[in-house]
């Protein structure tokens, strides 16, 4: 049998649940260094990462030049350098091409995705790193993740956008790490 492709699932996350505020406020996740750094030695072990428009877009307006910029930290001049090498697949219907190391992977509905996801998964070995709420909900309804990675931090935001999508089966997890950053406390669950 062919190896399959991790999956995880990553994203700092309030108390209460939630990757963005209202709006799409985001602020409260800025990690301090350790954190940064903790990130940036998981991204640089990663084979590639999957993006939707929205977090891609976000991304490619800022890390390309993020380096370069005069207060730019060591941890944020590290990512810089980590995202231009990382392999990206960009889900969407409407951009026309991704730049940066991407790959476009046209799709036009929530079967397209998990269809994608499966095609892949299946294409090698090594781990893939899922970003982005919109994006992650059906491929979390399919049972595509292998493992969910939640950065909570001390706040509580009382509604915005969820980690977790609505409309699954239950997902039997198991705790395989717990560790305290001054800004949040990482969890990390495999699915059984």
């Amino acid at each position: 049998m062919n190896p399959m492709r991790k999956l995880i699932y990553s994203l700092g996350v309030s108390l209460d649940g939630y990757i963005a505020a209202p709006g799409d406020d985001i602020g409260w996740t800025a990690p301090d260094d350790e954190l940064h750094q903790y990130y940036n030695d998981q991204c640089r072990e990663l084979a590639g990462s999957l993006y939707g428009r929205r977090l891609y877009e976000n991304m490619a307006a800022f890390w390309p030049t993020a380096d370069q910029q005069p207060d730019a930290t060591p941890q944020i001049v590290d990512f810089a350098r980590v995202w231009l090498n990382l392999h990206r697949f960009v889900f969407s219907s409407t951009l026309e091409s991704v730049e940066h190391n991407s790959e476009l992977v046209r799709v036009h509905s929530d079967e397209d995705v998990v269809a994608a996801v499966r095609r892949i998964k299946a294409a090698g070995d090594g781990t893939l790193e899922l970003g982005g709420a919109t994006l992650a909900g059906p491929i979390v309804r399919a049972g595509l993740v292998d493992e969910f990675h939640l950065a909570v931090h001390p706040v509580l935001l009382g509604g915005g956008t969820p980690f977790f999508p609505t409309g699954f089966d239950r997902i039997q997890l198991r705790l395989v790490e717990t560790r305290q950053f001054s800004s949040a406390v990482l969890h990390r669950y495999e699915a059984v």
